[in-house]
């Protein structure tokens, strides 16, 4: 995943003409942390992991990004996602820096208490290298509301009262509404300004969606209430469609006590790997990473792909589908509504002031739709790709502000 993000990055520093040393500079990361974890479980085991924090780059701001505790984690992986990190908050013009981590250990086979526990011991290991106006971490794989809740309460033993240490918290310890739809919203946001460019409306096109979780679930409530049909979802344990559109509302009760679409009535079941060849207008791959490849890129019908999930497309079936004529919205402009809610949860926090959710869904509407405009005036400006100009956006804002904090004499070539 690191080698994809590097890939991206020199494409788009190609196109600005960007020095090496200045390349250099701008992926290099800023801290890498790594600690050991040992905890005495429920059982009375003794138990060990390692926890990560890579701070790719704080140009910007203080640094953002999740924790994901799984037992595939390690630092190369914090570092990919870090980098990541910082171009998505550059894309969407939120004051932060690029930051990512987690613990190699899995939350289904643990108790909650020992949960707890781990989550404790990494705060206490990790509390000089975070905080509110340095690096504030966020729910990712396998952490939630409970979680952060966790690291607040653990951080403000040491620090005082600080709401602002980490976002996605539960709205009673000073989370924000509207989180949790968050990067759902955003995929409906930028879904509605690639439309508009086309001249057409959400009642034109039907929809596919990879993923049921959060960002798929949310992005098709979204969708399908501005008049588009999801004709297809497809999950871990199967897919669903129907021709005349699925009731979305219904298919999200289905799964919240079913735990996936596998059964649901009111749909055709299908083998979910045949959602990314959907007859649909619309693809929204909101699950996996490299979902889409080399050997499926051919046969993708839609011709609008808006990436919810990480890293969903290799470099060689973005290459295939934009020699086709596919428009991908790429992955850190499209599921970067995550983010920029967590900014607003953020900004509550330091201000003390709670908003209403009204104001956070009109303020992630217009940063949202603002981005996507910002990154379609570059790609028609050199000719670009969406991502690469996501990226080349994304390095103008960071290079500018990574040498305006030092003093050289190297010049930006934009």
């Amino acid at each position: 995943m690191l080698a994809e993000s590097h890939f991206y990055f020199h494409k788009a520093a190609d196109v600005l003409g960007l020095p090496d040393k200045v390349r250099t500079i701008l992926l290099t990361p800023h801290r890498s942390v790594k600690v050991g974890i040992a905890i005495e479980g429920e059982d009375g085991e003794l138990q060990s992991y390692e926890g990560y924090r890579v701070q790719h780059n704080h140009a910007r701001g203080p640094m953002k990004g999740g924790l994901r505790y799984h037992p595939a984690m390690d630092e190369d992986h914090a570092a990919a996602l870090a980098n990541l990190m910082t171009w998505k908050t550059a894309v969407v013009d939120v004051p932060f820096g690029g930051a990512k981590g987690g613990i190699n250990c899995d939350p289904h086979t643990l108790s909650e208490r020992d949960l707890f526990q781990i989550t404790v011991r990494f705060v206490e290991q990790m509390k000089e290298v975070i905080g509110p106006m340095t690096d504030i971490p966020a729910p990712d794989v396998n952490t939630n509301a409970t979680v952060m809740g966790w690291i607040m309460n653990e951080y403000s033993k040491y620090a005082g009262f600080s709401p602002g240490i980490v976002t996605g918290k539960p709205l009673d310890l000073f989370g924000s509404e509207g989180r949790e739809a968050a990067t759902g919203r955003g995929v409906m946001d930028v879904l509605a300004e690639a439309l508009a460019e086309q001249g057409k409306n959400f009642g034109d096109v039907t929809v596919a969606v990879q993923g049921f979780g959060n960002v798929g679930s949310n992005a098709a409530r979204l969708i399908a209430e501005r008049g588009a049909k999801i004709v297809a979802v497809a999950d871990h344990t199967g897919g669903v469609c129907a021709q005349t559109g699925l009731d979305i509302p219904a298919l999200v009760a289905w799964v919240a006590e079913n735990g996936g679409v596998k059964g649901f009535p009111a749909g055709e079941a299908f083998d979910s790997s045949e959602i990314i060849t959907w007859d649909a207008d619309v693809l929204v791959p909101a699950a996996l990473e490299d979902a889409i490849h080399k050997d499926n890129a051919a046969d993708v019908k839609a011709r609008i792909i808006v990436e919810g999930a990480n890293g969903p497309t290799t470099p060689e079936a973005s290459q295939i589908l934009n020699d086709g004529g596919v428009l991908i919205v790429p992955d850190i402009l499209a599921n970067a509504g995550g983010v920029t809610a967590s900014y607003f949860e953020w900004a509550q926090n330091i201000q003390q002031f709670r908003w209403d959710e009204e104001r956070v869904n009109q303020e992630l509407d217009k940063k949202m739709s603002r981005a996507y405009r910002s990154v379609r005036e570059v790609a028609n400006e050199h000719g670009i790709d969406m991502r690469t100009a996501a990226f080349v956006l994304a390095i103008r804002r960071v290079g500018k502000a990574a040498l305006a904090r030092i003093h050289v004499k190297t010049k930006l070539p934009f």
